[in-house]
């Protein structure tokens, strides 16, 4: 495997990794990306060449939206031919359901696309930013007989490069922010890196990019917990723009059996709402009709999520929503894998 004369693209979108502190006043302000070699003389250690890509306006990840990802992914679109690798700097808060987008919005992708951010910012003495931001780009470069070893969206974070659309925030303070609870990793990085080839997503050949960008944005997450009341479900579901809802349910799937909440689920599918089942546990998977809590919710059609993180089934869920899938048939495409998520 090499990185001799990969095109590597950064994307600064935002966040902490992009801050420096002044240490004269210790306010934060954003690095110069275009000083990058000046800033951080490691990377020219790579035989790569980097170029870079700065978003205007600089984005805090809390207020992402799926306007600012279809603007990393028109990035993308516009250079894809010109670079092997891409590399979005990115808010640790939200890159997870920005990673678990662009995996779906990326169609026929055949070029690594690694999200990384840091827990302090790259000026700091004791900052993570700078392995993560050269380990990215690494890992956006590496090339075997001419072409990418990883062809899909990943998240790369304290050592351990993860598939995008499996991950989840588990820590504000930690280096290590993120875990692939139901995937395992792609690579680890050590003296060496660690390749999983096994875990890697094999794309379709000779696939051309397309870029998906379109979202329902009518959709809720609702959350379980023992006390929720009839008024307050009966008060979501009947919201009259209400497209898709993702239930976090109990354990492997399961909600409570009052009938009246089977009756305000069930109505609220009749009115051709799109229920999504996915469990609040951090890892594991919903096996619907596993028990007696969880068959009323497989009996009457709900969609059975699997293994999704909630950060992947909401915006799958946004996605399929417009994808003018019929009624009938949009529960089997759900549930369909179709990019590792599954």
């Amino acid at each position: 495997m090499e990185t001799n004369n990969s095109k590597v693209l950064l994307i600064y979108t935002g966040g902490t990794i992009g801050m420096i502190k002044d240490y004269e006043t210790g306010v934060l302000r954003a690095f110069e990306f275009d000083n990058l070699y000046k800033r951080i003389p490691e990377l020219s250690h790579l035989d790569c060449q980097i170029s870079v890509h700065s978003f205007e306006k600089v984005i805090d990840s809390s207020d992402m939206n799926p306007q600012h990802w279809i603007a990393i992914a028109e990035v993308i679109e516009k250079e894809y031919d010109h670079f092997d690798g891409f590399v979005v700097l990115h808010g640790s808060d939200t890159m997870s359901y920005s990673a678990s987008a662009m995996s779906f919005m990326l169609e026929g992708l055949s070029k690594p696309v690694i999200f990384t951010g840091s827990q302090l910012p790259i000026g700091d003495l004791r900052t993570d930013a700078k392995e993560n931001l050269i380990t990215s780009i690494q890992l956006a470069a590496l090339k075997e007989n001419g072409k990418s070893v990883i062809r899909e969206v990943g998240l790369y974070f304290e050592y351990k490069l993860y598939r995008g659309n499996r991950t989840t925030k588990i820590n504000a303070e930690h280096f290590q922010a993120f875990a692939s609870p139901n995937y395992p990793l792609l690579v680890e990085s050590g003296v060496h890196l660690k390749l999983m080839r096994e875990n890697l997503w094999r794309p379709q050949e000779k696939t051309s990019l397309r870029i998906w960008k379109e979202f329902e944005q009518e959709v809720v997450i609702i959350k379980m917990f023992p006390g929720i009341t009839k008024l307050t479900l009966e008060g979501i579901l009947s919201l009259p723009s209400l497209k898709g809802v993702i239930l976090e349910t109990y354990g492997s799937g399961n909600a409570p059996t009052y009938p009246w909440l089977v009756d305000v689920l069930q109505k609220a599918i009749q009115r051709g709402i799109h229920i999504v089942n996915v469990t609040q546990c951090i890892g594991g998977s919903v096996i619907m009709g596993k028990y007696e809590a969880s068959e009323a919710l497989r009996k009457m059609g709900i969609i059975d999520g699997k293994d999704l993180t909630t950060e992947s089934a909401v915006v799958k869920l946004m996605i399929l929503l417009k994808k003018r899938i019929p009624h009938n048939l949009f529960k089997i495409k759900f549930e369909e894998n179709i990019s590792g998520e599954i």
